[in-house]
């Protein structure tokens, strides 16, 4: 099992043919994933070869890939400007999971293009500015390097890029059933708390990893979350414990007022719910392999 993301899923890439597309089409073809097609409005009916003597087919529009290819999830590599029209494109196709790579989007487009989704109520959205997620051997869905973990039984849900690859990386003699990076921009279509809901329901996932940080309030909500609904044992980490009150440091959402959105008031709602959470990446690691060891035992 994985979460959002697995073996049979059918991935599509609109903007396949720009050089960031392509590059990481590759990283997600060599991982094993399987690309049935790119979308490049006007380019439909090329194809684009890739290592392996891999051909891939590109459509002029989202709804021609899903047509002929049953395709059930775009990564999104367009420019931030197209970034909306590209969403919009791939929920009118109903496709049940887009991963939105793009930053610097308008909160504006991700404000319009998140409600467009809700309403439709047909596709998932991750991101945007984000890695995407991995599910290891199985497939790979965004920018997440696939060599860095195998697959085993931990759940990862991250704001940070960044911090997905250490915390996989050291975690790495347990493997992930899914490791996912939501991006850390004010708007995002999936949050901890639909993570940590899909993580508790998934029956090969036996402890979760939330990675979070400073700004916003959504540490708070998913610790009221786990608090009710979640049993399997969860570990944390809030990047941000030694940022500077009232400035704005990293991703756009990470804004710190007062007491509110401080790592620190974070790490304490996070406990009350019984959750370990680490000062350092490294100690959050660690709390997690102490918690894997004895589910071994």
């Amino acid at each position: 099992m994985a979460i959002f993301l697995n073996a049979d899923s059918k991935v599509i890439v609109q903007g396949m043919t720009g050089s960031e597309g392509k590059k990481h089409t590759q990283r997600m073809l060599a991982s094993g994933t399987t690309i049935v097609g790119g979308v490049t409005p006007g380019k439909g009916g090329q194809k684009v070869e890739f290592e392996g003597g891999v051909s891939v087919p590109v459509f002029g529009s989202v709804a021609e890939a899903v047509e002929a290819t049953s395709a059930d999830v775009s990564v999104i590599f367009v420019p931030a400007k197209f970034a909306k029209a590209a969403v919009v494109e791939a929920v009118d196709a109903k496709i049940p999971l887009a991963v939105v790579i793009t930053e610097g989007i308008a909160v504006k487009d991700t404000a319009e293009f998140f409600t467009y989704a809700q309403q439709a109520g047909t596709t998932r959205i991750i991101g945007p500015n984000c890695p995407g997620l991995i599910s290891p051997g199985k497939s790979n869905a965004g920018i997440i390097p696939a060599n860095i973990a195998e697959a085993g039984r931990v759940g990862l849900v991250s704001k940070s890029g960044t911090l997905t690859y250490q915390m996989m990386y050291e975690l790495r003699e347990f493997g992930f059933s899914t490791a996912i990076g939501i991006g850390g921009d004010p708007i995002i279509g999936t949050t901890h708390i639909d993570a940590l809901e899909a993580f508790q329901a998934d029956h090969e996932t036996d402890a979760i990893v939330m990675i979070g940080e400073i700004g916003g309030d959504a540490e708070e909500r998913a610790a009221d979350y786990i608090k009710d609904h979640v049993t399997k044992p969860v570990v944390g980490y809030v990047a941000g414990f030694t940022a500077p009150e009232g400035k704005t440091m990293g991703h756009a959402g990470a804004i710190v007022s007062g007491s509110s959105g401080t790592a620190a008031a974070k790490k304490e709602a996070l406990e009350a719910a019984g959750v370990k959470v680490g000062k350092t990446p490294s100690e959050t690691a660690g709390l997690m392999k102490e918690i894997m060891q004895g589910l071994a035992k």
